[in-house]
């Protein structure tokens, strides 16, 4: 009996070193932001930039497949489950730009810069001498299995133009890797998603109010 107490004790302190692991490698994930080209001195004086999401080359998992190849095949596994939950999919996939990454990405790139300088980030400001095209380069959902989870992460390239000429980029940043969870946990791939915005939105943000003013 003493040696079945001993053995269960060692199981679940070995159990709790694998999960507190497991934990510590999703921790150490983190973004990286490089500037690719431009500086930051256009900064000084604009109060707002207009901003466009770009997805039209975006790729997913480390075997890159196109959104296009993505959604088909995800759509036809919930298919063969639940006959329309699918299409059903499909719909929330596509809307989730609008009503999740966006908003998550303008709320954190204004709360740093437009409470802090001034400068306010939205979309469609045609008045706006500048214009930021986020382009999102690749996605990787991450999952969530209750007791272990993976989190999502986000690949984006941001290039600050002039709004009537974009062909002269001011500045272009690279982020790398945004990581996406939410606190406690979340089973939508594309809540995860949208922390990886948001991630990239507080990043850049700060990156800005450092360099630029």
């Amino acid at each position: 009996m003493f040696v079945a107490h001993v053995l269960t004790k060692t199981q679940m302190k070995k159990g709790l070193l694998l999960i507190a692991a497991i934990m510590v490698s999703q921790m150490v994930i983190s973004q990286k932001l490089k500037v690719e080209q431009g500086d930051f001195d256009f900064f000084e004086g604009l109060d707002q930039i207009n901003v466009e999401f770009i997805y039209d080359n975006m790729t997913l998992y480390k075997d890159n497949r196109s959104n296009e190849e993505y959604m088909a095949e995800r759509s036809a596994e919930l298919e063969e489950k639940t006959r329309g939950s699918g299409k059903t999919w499909e719909k929330k996939w596509i809307g989730s730009r609008d009503l999740i990454y966006e908003p998550k990405f303008l709320e954190l790139m204004n709360r740093y810069l437009e409470e802090d300088e001034g400068l306010y980030f939205g979309e469609d400001l045609a008045d706006a001498q500048i214009t930021l095209l986020v382009e999102t380069v690749w996605v990787y959902p991450g999952w969530n299995a209750a007791v272990m989870r993976q989190p999502a992460k986000l690949s984006t390239n941001l290039k600050f133009v002039e709004s009537g000429n974009r062909s002269n980029v001011l500045l272009e940043i690279s982020a790398k890797n945004a990581p996406g969870n939410r606190f406690g946990g979340t089973f939508s791939n594309e809540d995860r998603i949208g922390e990886g915005y948001a991630k990239t939105g507080k990043s850049v943000g700060k990156l800005i109010r450092k360099k630029g003013f």
